[in-house]
């Protein structure tokens, strides 16, 4: 078993660290202008103007079941949805706006959709909510929001009610969490500190956190409606889940305090934007995609990875290449990534190999990101191998053992491992070499 302790979260994350895949999915009004998910307030887009979006909103091409089968197929075992982002436009039938998608010329409840689709492939299913809303009425006018330049900003946030703001973020996330079955992940996006010398008129100097979202009272509601939710912590309330955004950590990340290994998930994207932008061009290569879910388990992470449908609602040919490259590569080495975490201390590689480990200890995966020469010595692994083969095709891998280990210090920690490869680069990107360690004897 793994020696790593990871600190008990108030919801149930074992499936979570166990699947370590999922899809993330940012769909909305802006995939209509098709030019970054942020543009309401990028180009400080006026409510009447933007208006447009929604009354052209019409993804006749969005199949559910073709998303989940695209999921399912490249290996991600979950997925989330953003039910409603930054905009303010909700994919789902509230009763508490007219702001939805079943009041466009879409006409449907796509978060229903989604859920019974999702589920139907075995997936689980999870709703991303933003805390922020540049749409609504109370929402207070702040140093992100599309009327923060207007000559009569102060005038148009005056009146605006934050505590009001709350309860309706209150009475949505009831709507998601009581009409459309299980949920679960809660992925909430996000709190940001004031301005240094914001204008007179902006409340809470320009930002927002815990205190304007009332965040106990959100996560209180949270725990009764779904008592094993998994609920990040962009509330500004560490809950069950860490989430840097489009980096990763190096090393699993650590309670400061008691230095156990909390859950984390890095959210990534296929280019550099989250909502369907069409003339986006830095594309991340297939290579770069694997290595990034090999280095973020090797780390003791999950990733989420994001898809962002079209105006009608598909997935593009560049995201389906992107889908592609992980279904190619998940067919042949999934089980170096499910049920896997960072490996146990004391083994030594060379650079361009990640180690990953099955959670019961029995098997050591070597990920040759940098494919080596026609042999791989590692340190620590002498005396402790079984059999070793490619994960690709089962093919067996020759060994010997060869000088003593020691660290730093000087103590000895074993002995070197040379595996013997093939003398030529492998056609598979990235392959993976599964070691089946001997039993440790109970003490």
């Amino acid at each position: 078993m793994s020696s790593y302790i990871r600190k008990k979260t108030p919801g149930d994350t074992s499936w979570f660290v166990h699947d370590r895949f999922g899809m993330f999915i940012h769909f909305g009004l802006y995939s209509l202008p098709a030019r970054h998910e942020w543009i309401k307030t990028r180009e400080f887009i006026p409510e009447e103007k933007y208006r447009q979006y929604f009354d052209h909103f019409d993804p006749d091409l969005l199949d559910a079941k073709e998303w989940a089968r695209k999921a399912k197929e490249a290996g991600m075992k979950y997925a989330v949805l953003t039910t409603k982002h930054h905009e303010g436009f909700c994919l789902f039938d509230s009763q508490y706006t007219d702001y939805k998608s079943t009041n466009t010329p879409c006409g449907r409840d796509l978060v229903k959709e989604y859920t019974d689709a999702f589920r139907a492939e075995g997936l689980k299913v999870g709703f991303y909510y933003s805390l922020i809303d540049w749409h609504h009425p109370d929402f207070p006018i702040d140093k992100l929001h599309p009327r923060r330049k207007d000559e009569n900003a102060a005038e148009l946030d005056c009146g605006r009610d934050m505590k009001k703001y709350a309860q309706y973020m209150r009475d949505q996330i009831t709507e998601l969490l009581t009409n459309y079955g299980k949920i679960d992940i809660l992925w909430f996006d996000f709190s940001y500190p004031p301005l240094e010398n914001p204008p007179e008129w902006m409340q809470f100097g320009g930002g927002k956190g815990k205190d304007q979202w009332e965040a106990e009272k959100l996560i209180a509601l949270v725990r009764s409606l779904a008592p094993d939710i998994i609920v990040n912590d962009r509330t500004q309330i560490p809950q069950d889940l860490v989430t840097p955004e489009q980096n990763h950590p190096e090393l699993r990340v650590r309670d400061q305090e008691t230095g156990e290994y909390l859950t984390w998930e890095t959210c990534q994207t296929f280019s550099g934007s989250w909502g369907y932008y069409r003339d986006e061009t830095s594309w991340k290569t297939p290579k770069m995609l694997i290595d990034m879910l090999i280095r973020t388990v090797a780390s003791g992470g999950n990733l989420i990875m994001n898809v962002g449908p079209t105006a009608r609602g598909n997935f593009d040919s560049r995201a389906d290449a992107a889908l592609g490259a992980y279904a190619d590569w998940m067919k042949y080495n999934a089980r170096s990534i499910y049920g896997c975490t960072m490996a146990e201390p004391g083994f030594e590689v060379p650079n361009g190999v990640y180690l990953t480990q099955s959670e019961d200890g029995k098997r050591l995966y070597l990920h040759l990101v940098d494919y080596p020469h026609s042999t791989l010595s590692i340190g620590g692994l002498g005396g402790k191998i079984d059999y070793a083969q490619l994960l690709y095709d089962g093919s067996e891998l020759k060994w010997n053992e060869s000088t003593s280990f020691y660290d730093a210090t000087g103590a000895y920690l074993g002995t070197y491992l040379t595996l013997h490869l093939p003398g030529i680069v492998f056609q598979l990107t990235d392959p993976v070499v599964e070691i089946f360690l001997k039993e440790t004897p109970a003490n």
